[in-house]
């Protein structure tokens, strides 16, 4: 089933931070690193690039993500125009106390004492916005918590008399086009659970576990993947942690979350759930899907047909 997910407070949200854009220098932009690209929102890219603004795009929770993964999509997106990836973790003073600079070089326009650098931290829920407007203000101003669309009204400060800043509400954009990107954020707790049916996407992250990083799940589980799905990598996770339900069958819901949990809190080990190679099959086979389906173009020459 496609996942959809876009809370009726995020239209006013994209308004307003249209609005903000207008009187700020530069654009952070914060995405999972696990899954990059499927996190970064192009709603967020249409307002920058109509307003022209650069655009430092971290992706945080790098110490969750598989580092060649992320070494890969840091070359990717630094080859963008008016780009700066960088990977970190919103979690750690020392990751953190880099950004005012990396945003500088982006605005050197800025490095005068005449007016403050104006930074905007933007992207999809529950991504790290709000961590990072609070370690870098050295204060909790913003609302954080493990679940999306905690933020739902723009928090603005000042880090000092030459940086200020602006974070707004995690954005969703009204149509995910990509089922894989919907099921990659619902795994990774970037959609809300309302949204979702969680079976459905631990079958999913089963799925991509046994196609990149099957001895994980032997690992941590201890069974062997060999011939398995992802819905039987459920069922021998309910196994192996005796999950029943009252009749003696298997509790495969309580089993899916432990999944979804465990990839979530990195117990799997450091894990990207795609790179720019997976990404770039999955749209070639999503044009060649699309193609199929177009009528082919009818053979007869124009004048006939027009006749």
């Amino acid at each position: 089933m496609p996942i959809q997910w876009f809370p009726g407070h995020m239209t006013s949200a994209r308004k307003k931070a249209g609005e903000a854009m207008e009187n700020i220098d530069v654009v952070i932009e914060v995405v999972d690193a696990r899954l990059p690209q499927a996190s970064c929102n192009p709603l967020i890219h249409e307002l920058r690039r109509h307003r022209q603004r650069p655009c430092l795009k971290i992706l945080n929770k790098a110490d969750l993500a598989d580092p060649d993964a992320t070494r890969a999509w840091l070359d990717h997106f630094n080859r963008q125009p008016g780009v700066k990836a960088v990977a970190l973790s919103c979690k750690k003073a020392s990751d953190v106390a880099r950004v005012p600079g990396l945003c500088r070089q982006l605005a050197p326009h800025r490095n005068d004492n005449t007016k403050p650098l104006r930074m905007m931290i933007m992207g999809i829920p529950n991504v790290g916005k709000s961590t990072l407007m609070n370690a870098l203000l050295g204060r909790k101003l913003s609302a954080v918590g493990d679940e999306p669309a905690v933020t739902k009204a723009q928090v603005r400060g000042d880090i000092d008399i030459r940086h200020s800043l602006v974070d707004t509400p995690g954005m969703m954009w009204p149509k995910i086009e990509f089922d894989s990107d919907g099921y990659m954020l619902a795994a990774s707790h970037a959609i809300g659970r309302n949204a979702v049916i969680d079976e459905e996407v631990a079958t999913f992250l089963g799925n991509v576990l046994l196609a990149r990083y099957p001895e994980r799940l032997t690992e941590r589980y201890g069974f062997a993947v060999a011939g398995m799905d992802g819905v039987a990598v459920i069922e021998a996770v309910a196994k192996r942690r005796a999950m029943r339900l009252k009749g003696g069958g298997l509790d495969l819901e309580k089993a899916a979350l432990v999944l979804l949990q465990d990839y979530r809190d990195a117990k799997l080990g450091r894990i990207s759930l795609e790179t720019p190679e997976t990404r770039e099959a999955m749209l070639a086979e999503h044009a060649q899907h699309r193609a199929s389906l177009t009528p082919a173009a009818d053979a007869a020459p124009l004048g006939e047909a027009e006749a």
